[in-house]
């Protein structure tokens, strides 16, 4: 569950009329936070900024799901599914939490995973990768 002022950041960059994916950012740089703290792991940069982005759809920012062939099919439910409950208007409110046997199997399951992927070598290397696979895509 992402806390109140990162909630409040991205509120604020939506208000002042920044795009979903500026709003989306804080949710992943928190999710970079709580790699480097310790509190659980990734696999990989990747992974962790799919959490954060799946955090940031159930929260209410409105970031679009991924379009079709671009990841796998289960991916875009999950990222469906989780626009939809974040643009529901009790997402505003509480959000639902899972219950407490699941949560806690999927805290374990970051626990055991790396640390590596929150360091900074580990995100420039995933953003430089993205960045040339944009370029590729972008050139003409």
């Amino acid at each position: 569950m992402p806390s109140k002022k990162t909630v409040k950041r991205a509120r604020k960059d939506l208000r002042q009329g920044k795009k979903p994916s500026t709003a989306a950012g804080e949710f992943v740089k928190e999710e970079f936070d709580h790699i480097r703290q310790g509190k659980h792991g990734a696999r990989s940069a990747k992974q962790a900024i799919a959490i954060g982005l799946s955090k940031a759809r159930r929260a209410g920012v409105p970031l679009a799901p991924p379009k079709r062939g671009t990841v796998s099919e289960k991916t875009a439910k999950s990222a469906a599914r989780a626009y939809e409950q974040g643009q529901e208007v009790r997402a505003i409110r509480a959000p639902r939490v899972p219950s407490p046997r699941r949560r806690l199997a999927s805290l374990r399951a970051l626990r055991r995973d790396g640390k590596a992927a929150g360091t900074r070598r580990a995100i420039s290397n995933q953003v430089r990768a993205s960045a040339r696979k944009y370029r590729r895509r972008t050139a003409t």
